[in-house]
């Protein structure tokens, strides 16, 4: 099981949960943040800190977004596992799920 980021995350980034991560697990795509899935030690540290909601627990994620998670695990198909996200910095791609929505309005 892993945590899974959401569609709340997609064009905002806000990066909280990056710096709450003790594992640096939490990737940087074009347009949202990515957990992977054999890093992430399912501390939970993210999920509160997340301001918009969008991190959940693999079986919570609602229905509407049951998605994400594929998306979330297929981000790192072609990356593999490379022990923390820090030193890779921004990705300049994202899942193809991601990267063909629409852009999201976040309004303050």
């Amino acid at each position: 099981m892993t945590y899974v980021i959401a569609e709340p995350c997609v064009d905002l980034k806000d990066k909280a949960c990056i710096e709450e991560c003790p594992v640096d697990c939490i990737y940087e795509g074009q347009r949202a943040l990515y957990i992977h899935p054999d890093e992430c030690v399912d501390c939970g540290a993210c999920e509160p800190v997340c301001p918009v909601e969008a991190i959940f627990y693999e079986d919570d994620t609602p229905e509407e977004w049951k998605d994400y998670y594929k998306a979330n695990v297929e981000f790192f198909d072609e990356l593999g596992s490379p022990g923390g996200a820090s030193k890779l910095g921004l990705i300049e791609r994202d899942h193809p799920f991601i990267a063909a929505l629409p852009p999201q309005s976040h309004d303050e």
